[in-house]
């Protein structure tokens, strides 16, 4: 693994272990050349996706501006960051485990936007806004409208793994 702050191959792992939510390993790493100090993770790659943009233009899928684009939709919102990486693995396990080797944006918005309305209404908007290009003040009424019309009507959205666990009244038994 490259040192971030000299470039050095000659690095080497102190500590490893299991991240909260056992989706990666935590690693503890030492610079061997400048004695810099640095974490790493690892995660389990299914397959290798491929994101086709509106364009058309296909780029290799990046689970950190996933991570990156929720970040920015949850600044300074009381969201605790387990329950923001499990809904990111959850989408991320979704894309993996659907079985096309390509995702097009539309699709990985979509499962944003679902995660999002679980996790935090005000990131639901602020992700929408953007998403959605929204122009005039009455795209955020209609989103805003959604919003509250699920509040009235709890009927279950498009499920993803927020971190919140499951209600005890949803089971059948």
């Amino acid at each position: 693994m490259r040192c971030p702050y000299c470039g050095s191959l000659d690095t080497q792992v102190k500590d490893s272990r299991p991240s909260d939510d056992h989706s990666s390993i935590r690693r503890r790493r030492v610079c061997n050349d400048c004695g810099g100090r640095f974490t790493t993770f690892e995660r389990v790659q299914l397959r290798e996706l491929m994101v086709v943009k509106r364009s058309g233009k296909r780029s290799p899928f990046d689970r950190d501006k996933l991570l990156r684009s929720v970040e920015i939709a949850l600044r300074k919102r009381p969201v605790e960051p387990e329950r923001i990486e499990r809904m990111v693995s959850g989408i991320v396990r979704q894309l993996e485990s659907s079985g096309e080797p390509e995702v097009p944006t539309s699709t990985i918005g979509a499962l944003i936007m679902a995660g999002l309305r679980h996790l935090d209404g005000v990131a639901y908007v602020r992700f929408a806004s953007v998403y959605k290009d929204f122009r005039e003040a009455k795209d955020f009424e209609e989103i805003l409208g959604e919003l509250s019309h699920d509040e009235a009507d709890p009927l279950p959205a498009a499920r993803i793994d927020d971190g919140r666990p499951d209600d005890p009244r949803d089971n059948d038994n």
